[in-house]
């Protein structure tokens, strides 16, 4: 489905490397057919120009790790439920995303990528950001790392089970603790099927992270949170301190991870130290956001609205009994302002972790997260703050 006219955007374009002052981006039905400066790009004579005069013209995020939004939880399983989420984030400029599970029962994981599969066949823009695929992201986790997650819907991988989810076909990122039992068998299968294979929720050595790194994992999920530290391993294995995933990330050059930067989960140090240190090529920006996004301060499930943990949200951030954070309320709009505001990253660079970045570490950085010709015509229109004014995703309008 795309619009009838084509599109002019004329203003300050977000390149992946820079930002270009007085550019145009011109797209026809669902594809971007020219980026460049306004005074060397043909503007065709129908097309419906869209002047922005005092912001920016950004491409659509990307966002590989989010659990809900809109008072849905993907682990409700059910098509209403993904289609709420995904309406959701498209209004905070989410034009791509990939639904994550959360730990749970076998028919749970099952109901939740089945319904994610006929949110996909019958995609359109109008439901939201465009389902690229899915994050198996629980139950596989340390049993000391589980977190907000439901404890009883953890376990160690079961080949016969992870089968039978990856030949769905519809699994593109892949998480398991990398010290559990079995979990380099999981890492094999997951990178054989083409996934972006991923440790989290894990208390892992460096010497399971250089296993599992040999299996093909080759993303940590949010740093920092719910995963090993040198203290921590320390306690499982005793002196001399042992590396742990931290190290891991920071000296292997082919690792990747993510931050949520809703200004609750990580200090700004922690955000400049991650924007220095690993860089806009290896670092994502993710939401991990729950069902809270965009309702009022209140207790909610955080998984299966049947029998997901309880958590309550402040409006900022979710929480769990004891102050432990339950993962954002946020959308991906906030994460990138964040990232330009508290950090030096600028507003190129934290766009570009916002999107170009995740759609290249899961392999699909042709098809969308830039404003780059041939690729999708998902496009923001923000002010000069990233408040996200208009989203387009293949050329049509949304929520308008």
């Amino acid at each position: 489905m795309s619009s009838v006219r084509p599109l002019a955007f004329v203003g300050t374009v977000i390149l992946p490397d820079r930002l270009l002052d007085q550019g145009a981006v011109v797209c026809r039905g669902d594809r971007i057919v020219a980026v460049g400066p306004k005074d060397q790009v043909d503007l065709p004579r129908d097309a419906e120009v869209i002047e922005v005069t005092d912001g920016f013209i950004g491409p659509g995020y990307v966002d590989i790790h989010v659990h809900g939004g809109g008072g849905a939880d993907y682990m409700d399983g059910t098509p209403e439920a993904v289609v709420t989420v995904n309406r959701t984030h498209a209004k905070h400029g989410t034009t791509t995303i990939f639904p994550t599970t959360t730990t749970g029962s076998r028919d749970q994981i099952t109901a939740m990528l089945q319904a994610c599969q006929t949110v996909q066949q019958g995609w359109t823009p109008q439901r939201g950001a465009r389902l690229a695929g899915v994050h198996f992201y629980g139950p596989y986790f340390a049993e000391d790392k589980v977190g907000c997650h439901l404890q009883s819907g953890r376990r160690d991988p079961d080949p016969a089970e992870y089968r039978q989810h990856l030949d769905l076909g519809i699994i593109r990122v892949a998480t398991c603790a990398a010290e559990l039992p079995g979990g380099e068998e999981f890492y094999r299968e997951a990178s054989r099927r083409g996934c972006l294979v991923t440790c989290g929720h894990s208390n892992a050595s460096w010497t399971e992270m250089q296993r599992a790194f040999d299996a093909g994992m080759r993303h940590v999920d949010h740093f920092w949170c719910a995963m090993s530290s040198v203290p921590s391993i320390r306690t499982r294995f005793g002196t001399p301190s042992q590396g742990s995933m931290e190290q891991f990330v920071l000296m292997q050059p082919e690792m990747s991870t993510e931050v949520i930067a809703d200004g609750c989960h990580l200090a700004p140090e922690l955000l400049e130290f991650a924007f220095i240190m690993i860089g806009v090529k290896r670092l994502c920006l993710v939401t991990d956001a729950n069902r809270a996004v965009d309702l009022p301060p209140g207790r909610y499930r955080f998984g299966p609205g049947e029998d997901g943990e309880w958590f309550k949200s402040d409006g900022r951030v979710g929480s769990v009994d004891g102050g432990n954070l339950a993962s954002s309320v946020v959308g991906m709009d906030t994460m990138v302002r964040n990232m330009s505001r508290l950090t030096t990253a600028g507003v190129a660079n934290a766009v570009r972790m916002g999107s170009l970045t995740p759609a290249e570490r899961v392999g699909m950085d042709a098809e969308f997260g830039s404003l780059t010709v041939g690729r999708k015509a998902d496009v923001l229109v923000l002010d000069r703050e990233l408040q996200v004014r208009r989203v387009f995703i293949d050329g049509i309008a949304i929520g308008e």
